[in-house]
């Protein structure tokens, strides 16, 4: 495993997102607990939840409760393990997210987060999504609070533009360490906030990093539609004799040093194939080949 720096802390360049343990198709608890011990075994030191990842009207803080419980199951030394969770979202009965970016709601979700994690402050909080209902000032001088009071001891901010980031950085200084949005090689509308990221040096996690990596030609006439041009990620993949989202998660760490993807995974052989991805070091060539195919910058 290799590592970069977020807030000052030494952490895995490959994060674990936990959120499909906890929603929709989850695996039973044995595999789900399984899946981040492999994680761990891996060397896997970021570990990324939510409130709000659980079936729907449910369970509200399912995935943090079983990080915890894996945690506390697991064998081995979890001292330099950082877990990330969010506030700010819900899932009511319906299926439907809803957004709360109230500094009383968010106050209020991190005291809880901070008792299902079992912690005496939670490591790096992120506001899920900025509310279009609340000034973004306020939901992020709550953050600011919850840093003030000790109940989070590291702050982020989440599908955040870069507007937003200059503006949460004017507010919680150093405390503000990372951006997690949307980015991988089929959605690249983030490119002004990762460079933004390396600028300020903040850590920049992408959230669904291995979007479209799933269809390429290389799987057959009925999944090429609109993903052609990724081919070339399965036929590096293919010549190295790897998997495509090894290969997508390597291009990422080559697009920045400060990014730190975190591929969710539901069973423990997807954990060790995303975080295997850290020995992966791609050639100028085929780096360069990886950045012709990924979808076009559309800011």
């Amino acid at each position: 495993m290799r590592y970069r720096t977020l807030g000052g802390l030494r952490v895995s360049v490959i994060g674990l997102g936990a959120m499909p343990l906890s929603i929709e198709g989850r695996p039973d608890e044995e595999r789900a607990l399984a899946t981040v011990h492999a994680a761990l075994d891996a060397g896997v030191t970021l570990l990324d939840t939510a409130d709000s990842y659980h079936l729907p009207g449910a369970e509200p803080g399912h995935n943090e409760r079983l990080l915890a419980r894996a945690l506390a199951a697991y064998g081995g030394d979890t001292s330099g393990v950082l877990v990330a969770t969010k506030g700010g979202r819900g899932r009511p009965a319906g299926g439907d997210w809803t957004v709360d970016g109230s500094p009383r709601h968010l106050k209020a979700a991190a005291e809880a987060s901070r008792k299902r994690l079992g912690v005496e402050a939670i490591g790096l909080y992120h506001l899920h999504k900025p509310d279009p209902d609340v000034p973004f000032e306020e939901s992020v001088g709550a953050l600011r609070e919850l840093l003030d009071a000790g109940t989070i001891r590291l702050a982020g901010v989440s599908n955040a533009d870069a507007d937003q980031i200059r503006r949460a950085r004017e507010i919680l200084g150093e405390k503000l360490v990372s951006v997690q949005n949307r980015y991988s090689p089929a959605v690249r509308d983030s490119e002004p906030e990762l460079r933004l990221c390396a600028e300020l040096g903040l850590a920049f996690l992408p959230w669904s990093p291995l979007g479209g990596l799933a269809r390429s030609s290389l799987d057959g006439p009925s999944r090429t539609e609109g993903r052609e041009h990724l081919a070339a990620f399965h036929e590096v993949a293919a010549a190295r004799g790897v998997s495509p989202q090894q290969v997508g998660l390597a291009w990422l760490l080559a697009r920045s040093p400060t990014v730190i993807p975190i591929p969710g995974a539901s069973r423990p052989a997807t954990a060790r194939d995303s975080a295997a991805a850290a020995d992966l070091l791609l050639t100028k060539e085929e780096q360069a080949r990886l950045d012709e195919a990924a979808e076009p910058v559309r800011v």
